[in-house]
């Protein structure tokens, strides 16, 4: 395999994991949005994200913000969502 090829396969590769990743980030925002539980505004101190009235992130970029927000309800269990019974779980 030249380098040519190689490198085409690695950016290929690299270029899979980062849309992955972004449709996970938006499997995560959509229906929090929809839902109307997750809240940005811009400050001083760059974008502040709210989850259930709950600050859970702050960054300079709002794509970063959003990121962290995620990763900080996932890793608290904070986020809860509706089961099929109308039962809240966390997620």
């Amino acid at each position: 395999m030249s380098n040519l090829t190689e490198m085409g396969h690695i950016r290929a590769v690299a270029a899979l994991a980062a849309n992955a990743e972004d449709a996970s980030i938006w499997r995560w925002f959509a229906p929090l949005l929809e839902d109307r539980r997750i809240r940005w505004c811009r400050s001083g101190n760059g974008w502040l994200v709210s989850v259930d009235n709950r600050h859970v992130a702050t960054d300079s970029s709002f794509d970063s913000a959003i990121r962290a927000a995620r990763e900080a309800t996932q890793r608290s269990g904070q986020l809860l969502t509706h089961g099929a019974a109308g039962e809240l779980r966390a997620t």
